[in-house]
């Protein structure tokens, strides 16, 4: 009994330390989903900044496209603005080497032909007129040319900026999209910790519940040994107030020495000859009770009474003759009546609570 309760307490403990176990587990996995959640909102922020800036770059991209397309026509503007003056200018030079080269035969023919002086007059202030308008017309077109190279230069300018801009924009996409890879990274893993953990637990709290069924299963053991032992005190108590018959009115059977011997030998085999001599008597003991059977073989073979019976130790002493000397000469004295513990008809190991006659290992009651 005092060894099944020490292995109930032992069990007992053992599921303490699961439950504690168990309890560290879940608060892990409490902490572990707590922290994947955390990188969960993190996640989403992260998604949403992404968003945001696949957004400001694909807006950069349109405005690159639409500042290229401007540019393009600048361009065109330019080439139509230098070729009209290019063509103005011609057009000028050879106006002016016309006159240059013919101003003679214009000069006389402006002579001849003019009506008179106010004639004369209006012709000059025309080719005068005439040049000054291809000058006007040639320092317009160069502005023109300026204003549009300008514009080209400003167009290129802000293109660099958007370009500029662009990158910017891509390296915070690559870092972002670098961040959103990381944390769902972590977030598988600690998934995976979280699934691991809750398997450790499961089997934890499997290893808690078989702990649970052994303590009960124990606890009955531990109640059927209180209650054995109740009975026992109470077969003992039973049979000091019963009718016990003389030593003289036994008849032994042959064997009953051997046995009695051997029995001694299994159960008290390591004490003092005190120890072998209470157990032989307390055999005796139950054959002089009118509680037990009347026989040596009776009460040793009586179910449940002797340990090494159901063990098969006492049968492995009777083959090989184990008893010694000392167990014969016990067994003899027994048998002649004698007794050092009384009429007591038990004998165990002592357990807390139990008065009786203590010799050696056992207790005798």
């Amino acid at each position: 009994m005092e060894d099944a309760k020490q292995k109930l307490n032992d069990t007992k403990e053992q599921l303490d330390k699961k439950n504690d176990e168990l309890s560290d587990k879940k608060e892990d996995i409490t902490n572990l989903n707590k922290e994947k959640s955390a990188l969960e909102g993190k996640l989403n922020d992260l998604n949403d900044q992404l968003t945001e800036v696949s957004n400001n770059l694909s807006d950069l991209e349109d405005k690159i496209d639409t500042k290229e397309n401007e540019i393009y026509n600048t361009q065109e503007e330019l080439k139509e603005a230098i070729s009209d003056r290019d063509s103005q200018y011609a057009a000028m030079k050879k106006r002016v080497q016309f006159i240059y080269e013919k101003q003679n035969f214009m000069f006389l023919d402006m002579i001849t032909n003019m009506g008179g002086f106010a004639d004369f007059l209006n012709q000059s202030n025309y080719i005068a007129d005439l040049s000054a308008y291809d000058r006007k017309c040639l320092e317009a077109y160069k502005q023109i040319c300026l204003e549009v190279a300008e514009k080209e230069e400003e167009l290129k300018n802000e293109k660099e900026e958007l370009d500029t801009a662009k990158a910017d924009v891509e390296a915070e996409q690559s870092r972002v999209s670098g961040l959103v890879s990381k944390t769902s990274g972590s977030i598988k893993e600690y998934k995976q910790n979280i699934s691991s953990a809750e398997e450790e637990a499961k089997t934890i709290e499997q290893q808690a519940k078989d702990y649970e069924s052994q303590v009960d299963a124990q606890s009955n053991d531990v109640k059927e040994l209180e209650k054995k032992l109740a009975e026992e005190i109470r077969l003992s108590q039973l049979a000091a107030k019963s009718s016990w018959r003389s030593i003289g009115d036994v008849q032994f059977a042959e064997g009953d020495r051997d046995l009695l011997a051997n029995l001694i030998y299994c159960e008290a085999g390591g004490e003092p000859y005190e120890g072998k001599l209470a157990v032989g008597a307390v055999v005796i003991n139950r054959v002089l009770s009118s509680v037990y059977p009347d026989t040596v073989v009776g009460v040793i073979y009586q179910s449940g009474q002797f340990s090494p019976v159901g063990s098969g130790r006492l049968a492995l002493a009777l083959a090989n003759g184990s008893a010694t000397a000392a167990c014969y000469q016990a067994a003899d004295a027994a048998m002649g009546g004698a007794t050092n513990v009384g009429n007591c008809v038990y004998f165990r190991t002592p357990v807390p609570g139990l008065n009786g006659i203590n010799i050696g290992g056992h207790v005798f009651y």
